[in-house]
């Protein structure tokens, strides 16, 4: 079922009404902080009234039948208010589940109901949420497992937003071949990334316009207007490379949408680091924790330098063969 531009922004609005009415700065660091590593509360309210953990799968499985752009859009506005939540495991979950021949629809019903969390080892030492996930597919060499049975540990992390895991499996079952969920999951991730920034850009914005020095607000100085207007590009710039690649997943466009948002995310988190002084790194402020995400997005797939290099090498060859 395609999905039209109304019906995607209907469902962005929903989502960022609810997250301004439970996910506020002080409900983030409860969640970050709880057992689970997220406000189970919330996420229940996500999935009920609003569906985001059935986007991806097709009715047939209990699903809303939708597109991965509508999660893309979902991961976007959870990642504007850096929103501690299972959501992006348990898409790529579902969608490792989807590719095989025979779907497992008892556990497609519960991933999209919210009644079960997915998470997806790309690599089993950092794995999204895999403490307190339910179901985990296993992906290596091209082919997609499903760990029946598995341990995990969770790690401390820099960005305590995040929760991240080493799981083990002790029991697998093969699942399918890999459809390409590195590629999916940086896209996503890079939506994530333009979300975050984009916000972080307007906290920024906002603190230059009340920050006073020299008898003048801050943003009133034409070289940080600049700076601002800088930015900003930047981050409409990532926003539209990453809506190419939710079109159109591929190891190149999942490549581009993972270094431009990623660079663009570390440069406004970086300059709202300097504008706002000292107290950007104090653990009340929320600037911190953009500044934590952006680190953690950049490492968490693999770092930008290496998707640059898998870039070059792609290019190098098409020069060759041409």
């Amino acid at each position: 079922m395609s999905t039209t531009n109304d019906e995607r922004d209907l469902l962005v609005r929903t989502v960022r009404d609810l997250v301004a009415k439970h996910a506020g700065p002080e409900q983030v660091r409860a969640a970050m902080e709880s057992e689970p590593g997220y406000d189970r509360n919330l996420w229940t309210l996500l999935c009920e009234q609003v569906g985001v953990a059935a986007l991806v799968v097709p009715e047939e499985f209990g699903g809303a039948g939708g597109e991965l752009a509508d999660a893309a859009a979902v991961i976007t506005e959870l990642g504007r208010a850096l929103v501690p939540s299972p959501l992006l495991g348990t898409t790529l979950a579902e969608l490792a589940l989807l590719a095989a021949d025979t779907p497992d629809s008892e556990t497609l019903e519960q991933l999209a109901a919210g009644a079960l969390v997915g998470a997806v080892a790309l690599d089993p030492e950092y794995v999204l949420h895999g403490d307190v996930a339910d179901v985990v597919v296993g992906v290596a060499d091209g082919a997609l497992s499903r760990w029946t049975e598995f341990t995990a540990t969770a790690h401390p992390t820099m960005d305590m937003t995040r929760r991240l895991a080493s799981v083990q499996p002790t029991t697998t079952e093969p699942l399918a071949a890999d459809p390409g969920l590195a590629d999916t999951a940086a896209v996503l991730l890079a939506a994530e990334s333009v979300g975050a920034a984009s916000r972080c850009l307007e906290l920024t914005v906002e603190y230059t316009k009340e920050r006073v020095q020299f008898g003048r607000p801050i943003g009133s100085f034409q070289a940080l207007k600049h700076r601002m207007a800088d930015l900003y590009v930047k981050v409409q710039t990532a926003g539209a490379v990453v809506e190419e690649a939710v079109a159109d997943p591929s190891p190149t466009t999942a490549a581009l949408a993972h270094v431009t948002a990623t660079e663009a995310f570390f440069d406004v988190a970086a300059e709202a680091i300097q504008l706002h002084g000292g107290i950007a790194i104090t653990w009340e402020h929320d600037i911190q924790l953009y500044f934590k995400r952006a680190h953690a997005n950049a490492q968490l797939l693999g770092q930008p330098a290496e998707y640059l290099r898998s870039l070059e090498s792609e290019a190098l060859a098409a020069d060759v063969t041409s």
